[in-house]
């Protein structure tokens, strides 16, 4: 659907010469390239882990979401650079057709919209969220050409054509530096927003036998798949892999954090230099 609506645009476009339609189409045209990077996404989430790729193909899902949030916000740069030049040179436009083509893609955007929304409801996903971003800027879109047409047809001033782009270029622009940084974030390995890393280390340091919590890492490998990992100290009389499996049940149980990887030490042992040190110092 969106592939064949972006040849209609694009033939519309030409045709009537309307800017909206043109930067509508482009935009359309980075739809089908996301949808595209986003099955792929999907295909490859599906595949097992492999001896060289041992946590799987879900990193995919990110780089995916990346790449179509810099699509979002290149196509609305080039939106609002074209706005400008149609600004300083207005042009004539064909109303009825370029009315009439906004008219079908709004109906085409809206039954897409619906579709992923509903999907996007269902899970939380990044890659997901992408892909409805395209579509909801596609439907801003549309709804934004009919309004210029009825702007230009009621008062004459082709104006509204470039002023409507530039409109619907920030929007665009919006939903796509927002998906850049949330997929950036999962890639550079930050905390996950929705935990408070401090508080699960105090809870952790609360589990029988913990004396001590050091080494800590959360992160994301894909929008809702969360790995965590630790070095605790434990002490002398506790039972080490019970230990590990009380941390482990906890994190599962009271966080979502299905993969956990808990190394249990002692600093009499396990060297850990000056921190080390002063922890056998002050216990």
């Amino acid at each position: 659907m969106t592939l064949f609506f972006t040849i209609v645009e694009i033939v519309g476009g030409l045709l009537s010469n309307s800017l909206a339609l043109l930067s509508d189409s482009a935009h359309m045209i980075s739809d089908v390239i996301a949808l595209g990077l986003s099955l792929t996404a999907v295909y490859l989430a599906a595949r097992k882990p492999d001896h060289k790729y041992t946590f799987g193909f879900l990193r995919f899902e990110i780089i995916a979401s990346f790449l179509n949030g810099l699509a979002l916000a290149a196509i609305s740069v080039g939106i609002f650079i074209e706005g400008i030049l149609r600004m300083i040179r207005p042009q004539a436009i064909n109303l009825r057709l370029m009315l009439g083509v906004a008219i079908v893609g709004l109906l085409v955007n809206l039954v897409l919209t619906v579709v992923l929304m509903r999907q996007s409801k269902k899970e939380e996903n990044l890659n997901i969220k992408s892909a409805l971003w395209h579509f909801f800027g596609d439907l801003l879109s549309s709804v934004g050409i009919i309004v210029s047409s009825l702007l230009i047809i009621t008062t004459g001033y082709t104006l509204f054509d470039p002023l409507v782009s530039m409109m619907i270029g920030g929007i665009i622009f919006y939903g796509g530096a927002k998906i850049i940084r949330e997929s950036y974030l999962i890639l550079m390995e930050s905390v996950p927003t929705t935990f408070d890393l401090e508080a699960i280390r105090n809870d952790i340091q609360s589990a029988p036998g913990v004396v001590d919590v050091h080494e800590m890492h959360l992160w994301a490998i894909s929008t809702d798949h969360y790995s965590l990992s630790a070095h605790v100290f434990v002490h002398e009389d506790a039972d080490p892999l019970r230990t590990i499996q009380t941390i482990n049940h906890l994190l599962r149980e009271t966080y979502g954090i299905e993969h956990s990887t808990i190394q249990a030490e002692h600093p009499a042992i396990h060297d850990h230099g000056e921190y080390g040190k002063q922890f056998l110092a002050s216990h």
